[in-house]
Order: C-alpha cells, then structure tokens, then sequence
C-alpha cells in the first residue's frame, strides 16, 4: 500500500513538472509580448523588458540555456514586432490595453535579481547579479529609434576608410597601369 502511495505521489509531481512551460518557450512568450509591445508603443514598454530580461537572467538553469534564450527573446520580439508593422499596427489600442494589465507588473524585482513573482514565488539567480544594469533606456537607443521612424538624423562625423572614396575627392594619386597595347588579331 505504502508503494502504491509513493508512486501515485511520484505520478501527481512528474505531471506537475510536465505542465510547467519549458524555460524557452516561456521566453519566446516573454519576447512575442515585448515585441507587440514596442511595436504598439506602450507606455509600459520599459518596465515590461526590464522584468522580462529579468526572468530570462533569473530562471535560466546553465550560461548555455541563457544565450540560447537570448537569441529566442530577441528574436520573436523581432518576429512579433514585425508582424504587428506588416499588419499595419491594426488594433494597438486593444493590444496596449491588454499590456498594461498583465499580472507581470506586480512582480517585484530586487537589487540582487531576486523576483518576487505575483503569485508569491521567489525566483532567485544562479548569479547574483546588479538588476540596475539589465535595461536602461538609453538615448542613442532612442535616436537610432527615431531615424527608423523617419527622423532626419543629424550627422556629427565622418570618418573615410576607403581609398576609392579618398581618391575620388582628390586625396590620392590614382593607381598606374601599365602601357596597354592594341594588337590586331
């Protein structure tokens, strides 16, 4: 009887673990949502890809499953936003809406990556890591932003590397050949 009790316990775990969302998908979730997003403007945008790279940082299991996971955020975030563009940002109003109400916005994100999640669970690092330095809303992020928007970008230098481009301003002396000759054949 105690055996039977100890595998019908085993069974109700293994299927428990079985219904958690593996570590990447979870993530490709988290970056299909940053993706509309952005994409949307939302006013919440920031502190969504905050936590969201928080989680990524926190949850991972090794430093190989991390940038794997990475890739897999940023590259449905692309995915999504992308898609929202093609689509003509059809229906963002409703998107933004929905955004701004989700559950992960009561996390609370502490200074050593620790999460504490919603639903009372506490994530915390393999690493303890500075959480102030995960997402930053820098300006050139922001200028690189608004020249993709249209934006007339304003240009501070110009550096040449290429001796064609040098050469056609003058700079250098153009290369010499050799005499050529026509023979009748």
């Amino acid at each position: 009887m105690k055996k039977l009790f100890w595998l019908l316990i085993g069974v109700f775990y293994c299927g428990m673990a079985q219904a958690q969302m593996p570590y990447i998908e979870e993530v490709r979730a988290l970056g299909a949502i940053a993706g509309q997003g952005l994409a949307c403007g939302s006013a919440k945008y920031d502190t969504f890809e905050l936590l969201a790279r928080a989680i990524l940082l926190t949850k991972s299991p090794s430093d190989k499953l991390q940038s794997d996971a990475i890739y897999a955020y940023s590259e449905e975030k692309a995915n999504a936003y992308i898609s929202k563009e093609m689509d003509g940002f059809y229906d963002c109003a409703a998107i933004n809406r929905r955004f701004d109400k989700q559950d992960i916005f009561k996390a609370v994100l502490y200074g050593d990556g620790t999460i504490k999640m919603p639903d009372g669970q506490i994530l915390t690092p393999r690493n303890p890591y500075d959480a102030r330095l995960i997402y930053k809303n820098n300006k050139e992020r922001e200028a690189a932003k608004a020249i993709y928007d249209g934006v007339q970008a304003q240009i501070i230098k110009v550096d040449v590397k290429d001796d064609a481009i040098a050469q056609a301003n003058g700079a250098l002396s153009p290369p010499t050949v050799g005499r050529i000759r026509r023979s009748a054949n």
